[in-house]
């Protein structure tokens, strides 16, 4: 399988083994990880059999003021903004996410945020043959829920995860 992290994390595929498959064939992302695995699959020429997209970021939804605020934050204290997202994608679990950190770019974040999903690419994935499958948790305080589920579900098999938050995993 090849992963692709969440921002500003490194080695966090643990906390998903449950939804992963371990195969040649699997590309599966997380959160900004998923933007890159899709774009791997769409670029690939390699057989791909399933695309994980766990807890996509979607942002194509939110106004440019939004964007330019949360740069303007990430800009203004990279560590402090950092907790505070990280705190953020662990709700309402208690999940530690330290070990995992990784401190991102302003132009990772950047790309993260300004990045677009598109339905005739997905189509492409799936013209190829390939399954595509989003997880995502009822309680995620990173992107708004209900726009990504009425955006994937139109052409993805789509998992609502009950009391759970951007990690997929609820109050332990």
């Amino acid at each position: 399988m090849k992963y692709f992290n969440g921002f500003s994390l490194q080695n966090e595929e643990g906390f998903f083994r449950e939804y992963l498959t371990d195969d040649a064939f699997t590309v599966a992302g997380f959160s900004y990880g998923t933007q890159q695995a899709f774009e791997y699959a769409y670029r690939s020429t390699e057989r791909i059999d399933r695309l994980i997209l766990l807890s996509p970021a979607f942002f194509q939804t939110q106004k440019a003021s939004f964007i330019r605020t949360q740069l303007h934050y990430f800009e203004a204290g990279q560590e402090a903004y950092v907790k505070q997202f990280l705190d953020n994608v662990s709700y309402p679990s208690d999940v530690n996410l330290a070990p995992y950190l990784s401190i991102g770019t302003k132009d990772e974040l950047d790309a993260l945020l300004s990045y677009v999903w598109k339905e005739e690419k997905i189509q492409t994935l799936l013209d190829k043959g390939i399954t595509i499958e989003v997880f995502l948790g009822e309680k995620d305080k990173i992107i708004n829920v209900e726009d990504a589920h009425t955006f994937f579900t139109k052409q993805c098999t789509t998992y609502s995860m009950k009391n759970c938050g951007h990690i997929l995993k609820g109050q332990l």
